[in-house]
């Protein structure tokens, strides 16, 4: 008999809803702390004093991280305000799955933001050339940990 994933024989499809909810909440709580500090951090970058006379690619780069960081913190705390909004409704069957895509979205636009933050951190010390090249390390390393490890394990164990 195959096994269904998530699914335990003790629990009613109510209870697995709360499960899978608290699962989530869990992982929300690293992931949110985590967005709003690097939010918070590059908001102070615009206002140091030689991030005016940077040359247009690092402002660029600045704008696109920034909005990368704004997206996934609003992503990460969509799931506890519509949770908010739908809370006794009888809707948790709706709000887990939209929570979950919602957090997967997140994670695109975290890793987005993150080596936006490495590239300009990177570029301020090293040649643009050498920065470009730590950060596709910096990105094979986030990709592989957080979307192909997890799929291996998924393709071979799964169901």
């Amino acid at each position: 008999m195959a096994r269904q994933p998530y699914v335990r024989e003790e629990e009613d499809a109510g209870e697995r809803l709360d499960r899978h909810w608290n699962e989530l909440l869990q992982e929300l709580r690293l992931a949110q702390t985590g967005t709003q500090i690097l939010f918070a951090f590059l908001l102070t970058i615009a206002y140091q004093s030689g991030f005016q006379a940077a040359d247009q690619f690092t402002h660029h780069a600045y704008a696109v991280t920034m909005t990368a960081s704004a997206i996934a913190v609003a992503l990460f705390l969509a799931p506890v305000s519509f949770h908010r909004m739908v809370y006794r409704q009888g809707l948790r069957d709706r709000l887990v799955p939209i929570s979950h895509h919602l957090i997967g979205a997140g994670l695109v636009f975290l890793i987005a933001a993150i080596a936006g933050g490495v590239l300009l951190a990177l570029d301020a010390v090293l040649s643009r050339p050498v920065a470009f090249a730590i950060l596709a390390g910096v990105l094979t390393c986030f990709l592989t940990l957080w979307y192909a490890l997890p799929a291996y394990v998924r393709a071979k164990y799964g169901d």
